[in-house]
């Protein structure tokens, strides 16, 4: 589809002056010129300011960050926005709508105890997605270690999340890599198809219904020797 630039300033929510600088910065294609002062633009620039945009205001990416990016799309997920912005936010794990707090207003509006706080950071149990960035989830992490606490259980459980987490993620940057490698246009939307799946569905189910087979089994060992 292709788009008038009033249009096109409309439907991307960007200043007419933005997207002429991103052109001048070879950050968007030049619109296609049908005449002298009559321009057309089409979906993909759409998708670009789109993508420009989020890098700079989630990852604080500069221009030529974002160029390298682009240069890099047939070997690269991170130069779509349509995929890109909706797997960092589901692994985010955080609402849209959430309350977000600096270190400070965290520690103050939750009651946090600060010592307590940098002891989980530390030992990356919290990792809020920016160093001054805190929401609910964190506080809900922080309630369950005082929990443990309170009955005199160490949680040695969640270290040992971390650790295994950390090996996890490096082995699913392979998979990512692997994927890039055969990525071509016919084939995108499945490499993205796969990635979701593994991530956000498969992952989970490997996860939970392991400790499902060792509780019952558990439980019907227990149950037999009565």
């Amino acid at each position: 589809m292709e788009f008038k630039i009033s249009e096109l300033v409309a439907k991307s929510g960007t200043p007419k002056s933005t997207i002429l600088y991103y052109i001048k910065e070879g950050l968007l294609p030049k619109a296609k010129k049908l005449k002298s002062n009559v321009h057309r633009y089409n979906d993909e620039h759409l998708e670009l300011i789109k993508y420009i945009k989020y890098m700079k205001e989630e990852m604080g990416s500069t221009n030529e960050h974002i160029k390298i990016a682009l240069k890099q799309k047939n070997n690269s997920f991170s130069s779509s926005y349509t995929m890109l912005a909706p797997l960092m936010q589901t692994l985010s794990s955080i609402p849209v709508n959430s309350q977000h707090f600096c270190k400070k207003e965290f520690i103050e509006y939750f009651d946090i105890d600060e010592v307590l706080l940098e002891e989980l950071l530390q030992e990356r149990i919290l990792m809020p997605l920016s160093e001054d960035d805190f929401t609910q989830k964190e506080a809900s992490v922080i309630t369950l270690i005082e929990n443990f606490k309170e009955v005199g259980v160490d949680y040695e459980i969640l270290k040992e999340y971390v650790k295994q987490a950390t090996k996890l993620a490096e082995l699913e940057l392979q998979m990512q890599k692997q994927l890039c490698d055969k990525k071509d246009e016919a084939n995108f939307s499945t490499l993205w198809k796969i990635m979701f799946d593994t991530l956000f569905n498969t992952k989970e189910y490997i996860f939970n219904r392991s400790t499902y087979k060792v509780l019952y089994r558990t439980l019907k060992d227990e149950l037999d020797n009565k």
